[in-house]
């Protein structure tokens, strides 16, 4: 977990801290494995029409790599806006 998250956290209990790096964990950990559940749900369908063989052919392969690659893209493009935006909030002091 990146310990810059805890900076504003300094006034807490040593336990709580702890407490509270361990949620943030687990929210990065949700977060990430519901954004791979959607990546591969979002691209199994736009790319996998029949099931023909146990592998994928040539033309589903490429679907499948084009859709991540822009999932992924567009994933990280929107974070780092995010991460723009929250840096130019005005914090509540």
């Amino acid at each position: 977990m990146d310990k810059s998250m805890l900076g504003d956290l300094d006034s807490l209990p040593e336990e709580d801290k702890i407490r509270m790096s361990a949620m943030i964990d687990q929210l990065q950990i949700r977060d990430s494995l519901r954004m791979y559940n959607t990546l591969v749900e979002r691209c199994f369908s736009d790319c996998v029409d029949t099931f023909r063989r146990k592998s994928l052919d040539k033309q589903e392969e490429t679907c499948v790599r084009r859709c991540a690659e822009k999932f992924l893209k567009h994933s990280m493009r929107v974070g780092m806006r995010f991460a723009e935006l929250n840096q130019g909030a005005p914090t509540p002091d």
